[in-house]
């Protein structure tokens, strides 16, 4: 038979151990409803950049009929910094997105950017565009070699180009991004695309020509190192 003493022993033994299974339930919980809360928080976040590529992309289409019919620059919205330059079309892959000028991390999340420098969409050398990879260029990565783009200029023409080369590269090959003799189009965005952190070394390099039965096409994606 137990003692008071030892009665007193077991009892405060016994309501240890449920205060510690109580803790760690609770902490578990704790952690649980973090991981819950965070994501939800990224989720959030992915589906706004989502929402706000597709709102911009409306607002910038009506901006660029006006452009078109003008011929004179539109601004999307009062504020812009940037405005519509050229239309891209993959008419093989429904890709259809509107290109701004420059191509700072504040243009790219509303649109494919032109990079200052290259040539201009249309004219003869190298043009080259980026856009993130899980919203307006989300469709190069279904882009093989020999498919069509087009990229429609303020003046109403539309340029045909014809994919030639699908290239994985580091962000530090700036060979690629140097002049051409051909009209050529070259587009960017980050690698892999299945990515969770943004960013990164690595870079997805489409590039297209204006039709030239003399130019030797590459049917699988090259890496650069």
């Amino acid at each position: 038979m137990r003692t008071r003493a030892q009665l007193s022993a077991w009892t405060l033994s016994a309501a240890v151990r449920e205060a510690n299974a109580c803790g760690r339930k609770s902490i578990a919980g704790f952690a649980s409803g973090l991981l819950l809360l965070a994501a939800a928080v990224l989720f959030g976040h992915g589906a706004w950049i989502y929402a706000k590529a597709s709102l911009a992309q409306i607002l910038l289409r009506r901006a660029w009929a006006k452009t078109v019919d003008s011929g004179r620059p539109a601004a999307p919205w009062p504020w812009a910094d940037t405005w519509p330059i050229a239309r891209l079309r993959a008419p093989g892959l429904r890709g259809d997105v509107i290109v701004l000028a420059g191509s700072s991390g504040r243009t790219l999340a509303f649109g494919p950017g032109h990079l200052s420098g290259t040539a201009l969409p249309g004219e003869p050398g190298n043009c080259v565009l980026s856009a993130h990879r899980d919203t307006q260029f989300a469709f190069l990565k279904s882009l093989i070699v020999g498919d069509l783009l087009e990229l429609e200029t303020s003046d109403g023409h539309r340029h045909s180009y014809r994919v030639y080369d699908r290239r994985i590269a580091r962000e530090t090959q700036l060979d690629l991004l140097e002049t051409t003799t051909d009209a050529t189009l070259t587009l960017v965005t980050c690698y892999p695309f299945d990515a969770i952190r943004p960013g990164g070394p690595l870079r997805y390099i489409v590039r297209a020509v204006s039709p030239n039965p003399s130019f030797a096409l590459s049917s699988n994606p090259t890496f650069v190192p």
